[in-house]
Parts: C-alpha cells; sequence; structure tokens
C-alpha cells in the first residue's frame, strides 16, 4: 500500500530515500485521481522492497504541491536519489508508470 505523505515528512520520505520514490499528488473530490489509486496500490505491492509508493493530499498538504509546480491533478512524480526523474499529470496507462520506475531502477 503506498505511504501517506505530508509537508512535514516529504523530505525524510521522499527526497532522502535511498529507492525510487512515486509520490502521487491527489484530492479526496478529485475523480481522476480516483482512478490512478488502483495502478499505485499495484505498483507498490509488485515494486514492494525495490521502490516507495507515497500519496501527498494538495488540499491538507500544499507545500510541496507548490515547490514541484502542481497545478493540476491527478499529478505523478517519480523521485530518485531526490530529483525528479520522470513526471506524468493526468491519468495514464500502468504500463507507462511501469515502464518509468523500471528505467529508475537501473
Amino acid at each position: 500500500m503506498p505511504i501517506e505523505v505530508n509537508d512535514s515528512n516529504f523530505e525524510e520520505l521522499v527526497l532522502q530515500s535511498d529507492k525510487p520514490v512515486y509520490v502521487d499528488f491527489w484530492a479526496a473530490w478529485c475523480g481522476p485521481c480516483r482512478m490512478i489509486h488502483p495502478i499505485m496500490d499495484q505498483i507498490s505491492e509488485e515494486f514492494a522492497g525495490k521502490a516507495v509508493v507515497a500519496k501527498v493530499d494538495v488540499d491538507a498538504n500544499q507545500k510541496w504541491a507548490a515547490e514541484y509546480g502542481v497545478r493540476n491533478i491527478p499529478t505523478v512524480i517519480l523521485f530518485k536519489k531526490g530529483e525528479i526523474f520522470a513526471k506524468q499529470v493526468g491519468v495514464a496507462p500502468k504500463s507507462l508508470y511501469v515502464e518509468k520506475l523500471e528505467e529508475a531502477l537501473k
């Protein structure tokens, strides 16, 4: 299952992670965000121990969304060693997220 990340633990759990981290910026009222949740759940299970999947509720935690220019949700950003490796705005097929993550794991 994806971990819940907030403004206060984002740096520790995402930027300082020794594994690639997918961060799903979402909100409860966002329909397309709900479409991505099952995909992120599956990726979290399939890549357990190799990568981390995190969720940030942008309504409750705006600091990092603003820092990374998240203007539309869902936005999913893949971080590797604290840097942006890939970014997807809007819903995409699971295969795209997996492909980017496999690249980050190389």
